[in-house]
């Protein structure tokens, strides 16, 4: 077990999908000894933020909302901020397919994006597709064409990038151009689900190398 003073791991999903997504890493790491969870840790505590997908965008809003207590940031198959400034949501050429989506103002849910051979891999089984399935939002499409505010400074404390596959190898290169430690887990982009102990060892292995957690 790690000491009570060890930052914990708090896990945040992309506002297209839901926390299942990250619930299986989330016990592993549990069952590893160390403390992760799905929301921010008590007023305090110091904490690793891992983000998946685009909760990359908003790590910087919510470092500054949490002074003091962010150790660390690991972006995981992840949007990347830039250092300060505002990040689009999304790009142009996404934009553009989504916008043939809409329906009254409002987007089918993230799998319904994606033809079958493209969704399936995704998933371990189909159960756990069919949670993960279920609690996805139909988010409006205004929220893609919006951007999030990105407070200067948010970059100061250790960041790293653990890479999945493509297309996300791009921005990979980039966090690596920022001098960030990039590390790969070859899989798709939901691997967390079909290999949540590799993934939780693997963001001990950045932590330890970020030196913001205590062993």
């Amino acid at each position: 077990m790690v000491p009570a003073m060890a930052a914990s791991f708090v896990l945040i999903h992309s506002p297209s999908v839901g926390p299942r997504t990250w619930q299986p890493v989330a016990h592993r790491l549990t069952e590893l000894g160390w403390e992760a969870s799905l929301d921010p840790a008590e007023q305090g505590q110091g904490m690793v933020l891992v983000a998946h997908s685009n909760a990359g965008l908003f790590i910087p809003v919510i470092t500054a909302a949490l002074p003091g207590q962010v150790l660390g940031c690991i972006f995981v198959d992840a949007a990347l901020p830039p250092a300060s400034g505002a990040a689009p949501v999304a790009p142009p050429e996404l934009l553009a397919l989504l916008r043939d989506k809409a329906s009254g103002g409002l987007l089918p849910r993230w799998t319904d994006w994606w033809d079958e051979e493209t969704l399936a891999p995704l998933f371990p089984d189909q159960a756990t597709r069919q949670a993960v399935t279920e609690e996805q939002p139909r988010l409006p499409f205004s929220y893609y064409e919006a951007s999030v505010p990105v407070p200067a400074g948010w970059d100061a404390r250790p960041c790293a990038y653990l890479l999945f596959g493509p297309p996300y190898d791009e921005l990979a290169s980039e966090a690596r151009g920022r001098g960030w430690i990039v590390e790969q887990l070859p899989g798709r982009h939901l691997h967390q689900l079909v290999d949540p102990d590799g993934v939780a060892r693997s963001l001990l292995a950045i932590a330890d190398q970020l030196e913001v957690t205590e062993a």
